[in-house]
């Protein structure tokens, strides 16, 4: 009786111990996860910044370009 109840304490006590290991590799994989969504999601901002200046930037030069264009225009007509 003694030997079926030491066993059945051994493989409560394994089991536990399982049990608090998986939690632990579990939340630390969850945080993992987390860490690597969050990174993720800065390189994406990140790209989406760089494509909006780049968006402002040909937006000014065709400004620009358009503000040459008049004045070559106005200079033309004025000659």
């Amino acid at each position: 009786m003694r030997k079926t109840l030491s066993i059945l304490m051994l493989f409560m006590a394994m089991g536990m111990t399982l049990s608090m290991t998986s939690c632990r590799e579990t939340k630390e994989d969850k945080a993992e996860e987390a860490i690597e969504d969050v990174k993720d999601g800065l390189e994406e901002a990140g790209d989406d910044i760089e494509d909006a200046a780049e968006d402002v930037g040909d937006k000014i030069e065709d400004a620009a370009d358009d503000v040459e264009d008049e004045i070559e225009k106005a200079t033309d007509t004025i000659s």
